[in-house]
């Protein structure tokens, strides 16, 4: 019987083996918690897309609010600035009517000395034109005209300013109402702007605080799917660092292979070369032929130098039937050199077998108290077998040890 050279590789590739099942089962499952983290992270990215597809709708609401918020408070601004411009203009016209000093006391308001000059030169232009006076008089009436007038050139832009409303300063009390009507006017115009605002305060609150709670949502998710990335690429990383050594048990057990199919390349060219006949290989042929001159007689047919006196025998029984030679086919394949082999496919693990084969291999299985291999040897050798092989893998020190 002829086995492997390295009795121990099968328990080594068996313990490769059962450490790379274990390796794969890990990197499985390490693959499915990286799935897992990665399914995780799209559904929470598409939680928060969502939440900032709502955040940038509800800022160009904002966006409206604020937009209508200012333009009522623009006008709220306008009113008041308005009121408080005709009160300024009343007050001066009042401190006009009054003959008194503006609030400072350091001199007269500029819309009172307006009011004064432009009545003082409409005076003396309706005296100038109605009466008559001498030479003297009528120059200095022409020239405090003059001087006047300039004033009043040089105080109309300030009092342009002040002045919202436009007054007949000659009528002081007509003057006086109008303007106060307006500025109750300007004040109830701010009031209802005023009113406009407080209405949509509330909502411009609101809208706020749903921005925040939207800023604030959108803010987590991301955080979350931060996260849940960084535990799937961490976990990638660590399937990464696993498959180096899962390939180099890989490599290991490719190379056992490949050294046993290189065995039994060599192994069954060697017992093909010997199982070769005559017909099939010269170099052969020639051998029988110098080993059947060497032992000094050749024999056709398979009949041995004892058969003429068996077959003369036979000629001297009664005719009736010629007994039928039986062929020693035998001792004519030894005597032309022709040897059989039979190869028992011994090297399986008997998987189906369990838990039978956990401890020995599938061919020593008992049977009526024998092991499986000892019925097909016995088969072989019934069968003029010559040299019979035995190839093994799996526990083949006891097929060993048993022959």
């Amino acid at each position: 019987m002829r086995g492997r050279p390295d009795e121990a590789t099968p328990s080594q590739d068996s313990e490769l083996q059962e450490e790379l099942q274990g390796m794969e089962a890990r990197v499985r499952k390490m693959r499915n918690t990286r799935n897992s983290f990665s399914d995780q992270a799209r559904t929470i990215a598409d939680k928060r897309n969502a939440v900032q597809g709502q955040y940038k709708e509800h800022r160009e609401k904002i966006d409206l609010v604020m937009a209508e918020m200012k333009a009522v408070r623009a006008e709220i601004k306008m009113f008041k600035e308005k009121r408080n411009a005709i009160q300024q203009q009343l007050r001066e016209i009042i401190n006009q009517a009054k003959g008194r000093r503006d609030e400072k006391g350091e001199k007269k308001s500029a819309t009172a000395e307006y009011a004064k000059l432009r009545h003082d030169v409409q005076s003396l232009e309706t005296t100038f034109e109605t009466s008559s006076v001498g030479q003297k008089k009528e120059k200095e009436m022409i020239k405090q005209i003059k001087e006047m007038s300039l004033r009043i050139k040089e105080l109309a832009p300030e009092v342009t300013h002040f002045e919202m409303i436009k007054v007949d300063l000659s009528d002081m009390d007509t003057a006086i109402k109008t303007l106060r009507s307006e500025a109750d006017a300007a004040h109830k115009e701010m009031l209802e702007a005023v009113a406009r605002a407080d209405v949509l305060s509330p909502e411009v609150d609101e809208a706020f605080s749903h921005r925040d709670f939207l800023k604030a949502e959108g803010d987590r998710l991301h955080t979350e799917f931060l996260e849940l990335r960084q535990k799937s690429d961490d976990m990638h990383n660590k399937i990464t660092e696993l498959m180096v050594d899962v390939n180099k048990v890989r490599d290991k057990l490719n190379m056992a292979r490949d050294e046993r199919k290189s065995w039994m390349t060599d192994h069954n060219a060697l017992v093909k070369a010997e199982m070769k006949t005559g017909a099939e290989s010269a170099e052969v042929a020639d051998k029988l032929v110098s080993t059947l001159l060497e032992s000094g007689g050749i024999t056709f047919g398979g009949i041995g130098q004892t058969d003429g006196a068996s077959s003369s025998k036979r000629k001297s029984k009664s005719g009736k039937k010629k007994s039928m030679r039986k062929l020693d086919m035998t001792a004519s394949r030894r005597r032309w050199g022709v040897l059989l082999f039979g190869v028992i496919m011994a090297g399986g693990q008997g998987s189906r077998l369990r838990p039978l084969t956990l401890t020995r291999p599938k061919p020593m299985v008992e049977v009526l108290g024998r092991p499986l291999i000892a019925f097909v040897k016995d088969a072989m050798q019934d069968s003029s077998i010559d040299t019979i092989v035995v190839t093994t893998v799996y526990r083949g020190k006891q097929l060993k040890q048993h022959f």
